[in-house]
């Protein structure tokens, strides 16, 4: 996706006119190896077609469709003329966005730009403009609304587990814009926060392009970390857009009115309890757009125009939608909706205006805009007498040439490697009349029931439980009574069994995508797909087979009826155009442990069968033809993976020495006692870390001693022996309890929350405290106060501990904090005096050491714990804690980074606290090693100038 980043700017330059600046545009973005040499002529004809002036002295030059092939890599690249451009019809340009795309991805940077639309005009502040930041923080332009509305809300979806779920929340929100490729990514599952009753929240603000809320509820019941899930919000996060929706939805909390959100029967019902937007009740009409450019900045400007004549209010939404639109009179709110060449507009205009405003809106649009257009191809909604499963491969889209590397969506992991079968469907002919009724229902019922028999033998076939509930949900499918009474009744009129059928399933199918709800659209593919396996079976069609060597399939999407013919032996990897996280394509890999990429764009099926393709599962990338050095990398990085994770796997249960016998901790990071027995089975020689946030956030109230004793005790029956540090309640501003509100603050992160919350709540403190201590008899249990700033914080906190503790027979109890917060690191040589143990938080130690919010869009990168300052700090923590005969643990991602093991190894840590997955694998890290040589490095490391050189003199060393 296109973004504005500092580092893609030329600032200060000048032009005496606008060819030199469209040459010197060529340049930047070929010199950036983004274009080929012959880019420029694209530049110049795109301009000599309609000025790319997008307004208030800003300019988005682009290439044309026939050069779109001179393309090598999709970017942007922003020069700043501060002196001004002509750049026509009076219109004098200060920034000029130079665009090198494939396809319309041009259209999407208009969206990004429509905050500068509209507005106060830019023109004089981008002329004085003096750094990149500058102009980037200009065009952000003013805080945008919070999207909540119909098309963000899927109820009754069918997910196997939470994370299933979750990636529900993230196609609504891709589905309306909010959110780019990654966003899913940034989704944090383990730290998903219970909001009581069922209900369940997570949000990030990393790849978001306007802020939004989804909300999704399971078909069926679903249990995360041993709660309930009942309904689980997605937000992609915006500065404070979702501020009054979440004050809403606290309140409703509050008053135990959750139930009108989990079990709403319609999306309109959520939306209003949310205080969302609801689409208007006014006259409309409907006119598909032409423009062969979408909805760019002059068509939308015409129609701003003619709608500002029309004294009423004029919405516009895409049909088929149930969104309120956008206001028609708005030329940034139009140029929003990302409108392209096809897709049909629904106007809404108040009744009092809607008889003249109407026709004269949908004539204009038919028009062009002011826009020459070519008509749209006629559809003349007949039914057809062959059924094409999928939308047919547009001619004009070309294949990837050789060398070319495409992102995609990573859905399995691995590397895979082979030529391209590219499975396109065959279309199914077959007669539109057909005897008599009876006669052909004859025919249709015992296809189905053939069919039902076929995926009956799949069910007990299959191995893994995802896909035999994917083959079951076919069955049900071929026994709904509704669509075979829709079916007879069309044969009434003299149809054959197969056109009564497609036309039906077509009918049903086109009918559950309209209402743009994520369940109902998976269902719409897996309709489809049951039908055209009955239309296969009416006409007497046979299955391709596949080739019998290893080779890479490449599909629009993999459909479950697909597996029936993949050799596992000889699917090396799997391709799709389409898809996400959560499609089947996706969920099929997985579960046979297949590599796959899924959501490449329509471009990959029009390969030729046998292309050589390098598909990596992990990094989400493909290659196309790639050379011999590519291929020898590929294979010895998938040798070197599935060897080394082997190898880790094997001594899991292994304690972690280095080469010369320095012993390593290796322990594990819950969040809920059910994760206990799989951190253990993992490897896990303790828990580092317990999060018990999780079990004060799925409580409408705060939860009792005896209700928080049965979760500790849980954790550490399962642990057996074996150490347990645990976290007392971390919360405040940026994390708050429903039933505990707080103040709003400025900011959060360095306000109320950790210990000083606990502190002002010495009653929530003590219940706590008394859980732990009961829970705990003769095991070794470990207790820390996070977010201490300060000696006075850490005494206050360990006085209540030693006031309770007499109450209580803990034998091996160790009562530490976390040093999460820079002073708490400077006072280590007090602090480690009176603490039994420090725990390192590098996640915001790092934050709040470099004053980087590590969630930051811009940011966030430059967050990395291996910076010298934060290092530094992490060496004091250590030499105060031996200098006393302490230990030191770090239970941020820093510790399992394979380049920061050897760094934390040679600062003297003694415990590394990891997810579960990680372990294995950090292990395998440190006993790599050898102590002496990580010593020089953890030297070496501290004299550096940032986190980029540590980490190459790691790779060195």
């Amino acid at each position: 996706m296109l973004e504005l980043n500092a580092q893609h700017f030329r600032m200060h330059q000048s032009a005496p006119d606008k060819p030199a600046a469209l040459e010197q545009i060529a340049q930047a973005l070929s010199a950036d190896g983004l274009v080929a040499a012959g880019y420029l002529a694209g530049l110049q004809a795109r301009e000599a077609q309609g000025s790319t002036y997008l307004g208030q002295g800003i300019a988005i030059p682009h290439g044309t469709p026939e050069t779109r092939d001179q393309v090598h890599s999709t970017g942007v690249r922003l020069l700043h003329f501060p002196g001004g451009v002509e750049w026509g019809d009076g219109q004098v340009v200060y920034l000029a966005i130079g665009i090198a795309a494939r396809s319309d991805e041009h259209l999407r940077l208009l969206q990004l730009l429509t905050r500068a639309l509209g507005e106060s005009d830019l023109s004089q502040a981008l002329r004085d403009a003096q750094t990149a930041d500058q102009i980037i923080d200009l065009l952000k332009g003013a805080p945008q609304e919070l999207a909540l509305d119909g098309q963000l809300v899927a109820l009754n979806t069918e997910a196997e587990d939470f994370d299933e779920l979750a990636w529900q929340g993230v196609r609504l929100l891709k589905r309306a814009d909010c959110v780019a490729q990654g966003f899913g990514q940034q989704l944090s599952i383990d730290e998903a926060l219970p909001l009581g009753q069922g209900l369940w929240w997570l949000s990030s603000d990393q790849a978001v392009q306007r802020p939004g809320l989804a909300f999704v509820t399971p078909a069926r019941p679903l249990v995360h970390q041993d709660q309930p899930v009942e309904g689980l919000f997605c937000l992609a996060s915006l500065g404070e857009a979702h501020r009054a929706m979440l004050e809403r939805l606290c309140d409703l909390l509050i008053q135990g009115r959750a139930g009108e959100l989990s079990q709403a029967t319609s999306s309109r019902a959520v939306v209003q309890a949310l205080g969302g937007q609801l689409p208007v009740d006014w006259p409309s009409a409907r006119v598909p757009l032409a423009n062969a450019h979408g909805l760019h900045a002059r068509p939308a400007k015409v129609l701003t125009e003619l709608a500002q004549q029309f004294d009423g209010e004029i919405r516009l939404r895409m049909a088929d939608t149930d969104a309120p639109g956008v206001s028609a009179k708005s030329l940034s709110k139009l140029l929003a909706l990302g409108a392209q060449r096809g897709q049909v507009l629904e106007f809404l205009a108040e009744p009092a205006i809607a008889e003249g405003a109407l026709p004269a809106l949908v004539a204009a649009v038919r028009d062009g805009l002011g826009e020459a257009v070519d008509p749209l191809p006629e559809d003349s909604g007949e039914p057809l007498a062959e059924q094409p499963p999928a939308a047919p491969l547009d001619s004009a889209v070309r294949p990837p040439a050789a060398g070319t590397r495409l992102q995609a969506t990573a859905a399995s992991p691995g590397i895979a490697i082979g030529p391209a079968l590219v499975r396109k469907p065959v279309a199914l002919h077959y007669p539109e009349r057909g005897e008599a009724p009876d006669v052909e229902l004859k025919r249709l019922d015992a296809a189905l029931e053939q069919v039902f028999r076929e995926i009956d033998a799949l069910i007990a076939e299959a191995e893994v439980d995802s896909i035999r509930d994917i083959f079951i949900t076919h069955q049900a499918m071929l026994r709904d009574p509704a669509l075979r009474e829709d079916v007879s009744a069309r044969l009434q009129t003299g149809a054959s069994a197969e056109a009564a059928w497609a036309a039906e399933v077509e009918a049903a199918a086109r009918q559950q995508e309209a209402l743009h709800d994520a369940l109902l659209a998976e269902r719409a593919a897996d309709l489809r797909d049951v039908g055209r396996r009955v239309l296969a079976c009416l006409v007497g069609a046979e299955s391709e087979q596949a080739p019998d060597e290893p080779y890479i399939l490449v599909m629009d999407e993999v459909a479950p009826s697909d597996v029936a013919t993949l050799n596992r032996q000889r699917v090396a990897g799997i391709l799709t155009a389409r898809g996400g996280p959560t499609s089947h394509s996706a969920i099929i890999a997985r579960a046979l442990g297949i590599p796959a990429l899924v959501g490449a764009g329509e471009q990959v099926l029009a390969l030729a069968s046998r292309t050589p393709l390098l598909l990596d599962g992990d990094r989400g990338e493909l290659q196309v033809s790639p050379d011999d050095a590519a291929l020898e990398r590929a294979l010895a990085l998938r040798t070197q993976r599935a060897e080394r994770q082997r190898l880790a796997d094997e001594h899991r249960l292994e304690p972690a020495h280095t080469r010369d016998g320095h012993r390593v901790e290796v322990v594990a990071n819950i969040g809920a006692s059910g994760e206990t027995a799989e951190a253990v089975a993992r490897g896990a020689e303790g828990i580092g870390l317990l999060r018990t946030e999780l079990v004060f956030m799925d409580h409408a109230q705060a939860p009792d001693q005896s209700t928080q004793e049965a979760e500790y005790r849980r954790v550490l029956d399962a642990l057996e022996g074996r150490p347990l540090v645990v976290r007392t309640l971390d919360v405040g501003g940026d994390k708050p309890l429903p039933y505990l509100p707080m103040p709003a603050e400025e900011n959060p992160f360095l306000g109320v929350r950790g210990i000083r919350l606990s502190l002002q709540r010495p009653a929530l403190l003590e219940t706590q405290l008394r859980a732990l201590l009961a829970s705990a008899g003769t095991r070794p249990l470990r207790i820390m106060f996070p977010m201490v700033g300060t000696v006075d914080e850490w005494r206050e906190a360990r006085a209540v501990v030693d006031r309770l503790l007499p109450e209580y027979a803990v034998p091996d109890l160790q009562v530490g904090i976390m040093v999460e917060v820079p002073s708490a690191a400077l006072l280590a040589p007090v602090l480690a005096a009176e603490v039994d143990f420090f725990s390192v938080g590098t996640n915001d130690l790092t934050q709040y050491t470099l004053a980087i919010d590590r969630g930051h869009p811009t940011l966030s990168a430059q967050a990395d714990g291996l910076h010298p300052a934060v290092l530094r700090l992490i060496q004091m923590t250590v030499e105060a804690a031996h200098a006393h005969g302490k230990w030191v643990g770090v239970c941020g991602e820093l510790a399992a980074d394979a380049a920061a093991v050897p760094i934390l190894v040679g600062l003297g840590v003694d415990e590394l606290s990891v997810s579960a997955r990680s372990i294995a694998l950090v292990k395998a890290r440190v006993r790599e090693l050898e102590l002496a040589r990580c010593q020089v490095l953890a030297r070496e490391a501290l004299s550096l100038a940032g986190p980029r050189e540590v980490r190459a003199d790691v790779l060195e060393g």
